[in-house]
């Protein structure tokens, strides 16, 4: 999976928003004003930061060399992924997935009301 798809994917999830709160060079992607994936669009090869259960995480990293801690991020609860090629397509989609769901089910009912999904 490359970056293009994997940013269409945040952007297809419900409520998703794409802002840049820190600079041009780094475009996040929130639900509900929480930050759930980010990536430097330049970064060659492309990563992506996502959220992950940290259990979870430790796996994914002994198992693929293109998933590491969360770089500039708490690193128990963030992988980055790289984007190399390496990694199947699904488990991107699923850790994408897997990063918003973590995300959205911490969101007051109001929100997730307002979101409608």
């Amino acid at each position: 999976m490359d970056l293009p798809d994997a940013i269409a994917r945040c952007l297809a999830k419900p409520g998703v928003q794409e802002t840049t709160p820190f600079g041009p060079d780094v475009l996040v992607y929130k639900v509900g004003g929480k930050m759930f994936a980010l990536t430097s669009p330049d970064d060659f090869p492309p990563k992506m930061n996502l959220k992950c259960e940290p259990g979870r995480a430790v796996e994914l990293r002994e198992e693929h060399a293109a998933i590491n801690p969360g770089y500039h991020m708490n690193k128990r609860h963030w992988n980055t992924v790289t984007l190399d090629g390496t990694l199947p397509p699904p488990l991107v989609r699923e850790l994408i997935d897997h990063s918003y769901d973590l995300v959205y089910a911490k969101l007051p009912t109001a929100v997730k009301t307002a979101i409608g999904s």
